[in-house]
């Protein structure tokens, strides 16, 4: 499933979509095509974070906020229980299972890691998370526990945007090629498969799209 398949379809279907959904997609969509069009892992990297982001993040109010790694935890759980087809569990359990191991056991894209190292944590205060962190997601592992799976993940990618996106990385750079390889391999399969469930449930309240188009 690639850019061009799921535009054709949104084309088709999108005039059933409540606009919400279409803007969602549509958006998603362009960043995904980006993300298909570019050279170099950085780069691609970026525009498919993006692409997520577009087609997860609501609008809500401020006092009901939560962080960013609640809140795309909340959606693919949501994802998971809508995935009739089993897109999802089928990517972590039989297309990654190694890529996701290797990246929960990688201290370099481990927030409390980095909170050591600026010193916001002692050395045996980020160790006992992440030990913590590990048999957390273990026991999601032990249970294929998909959404749950995905979710650590994807907090573990977050933290590699964070990176990135902050300038605490250099393009290109030798040290997270690792990293960056087995998060694009993940995030270009797992971006189309989100897309493709959200427009196989319509009906479903995918809640708000941030910054809504405005026309005056």
């Amino acid at each position: 499933m690639d850019y061009e398949q799921l535009k054709h379809r949104h084309r088709n279907e999108r005039d059933q979509f409540h606009p919400n959904l279409s803007l969602r997609v549509h958006r998603s969509l362009s960043w995904l095509q980006r993300a298909e069009m570019q050279d170099d892992l950085d780069g691609r990297f970026i525009f498919l974070w993006i692409a997520f982001n577009a087609a997860y993040a609501t609008d809500i109010e401020e006092e009901y906020r939560t962080s960013e790694r609640t809140a795309f935890r909340a959606f693919l759980e949501k994802l998971c229980g809508l995935d009739r087809e089993r897109r999802l569990e089928a990517l972590a359990w039989s297309e990654f299972p190694r890529s996701i191991r290797v990246l929960l056991n990688n201290r370099y894209v481990f927030q409390a890691f980095w909170d050591y190292h600026n010193g916001k944590l002692s050395q045996e205060e980020w160790q006992v998370q992440f030990e913590r962190a590990k048999v957390a997601a273990q026991t999601a592992l032990g249970s294929q526990d998909t959404a749950t799976v995905l979710g650590i993940a994807l907090t573990r990618i977050y933290t590699l945007r964070n990176q990135i996106i902050h300038g605490g990385a250099t393009w290109n750079s030798s040290v997270n090629r690792d990293q960056i390889r087995d998060c694009v391999a993940l995030m270009e399969k797992l971006v189309p498969f989100i897309l493709t469930i959200m427009m196989d449930h319509p009906d479903t309240l995918w809640g708000d799209a941030c910054y809504p188009v405005v026309t005056e």
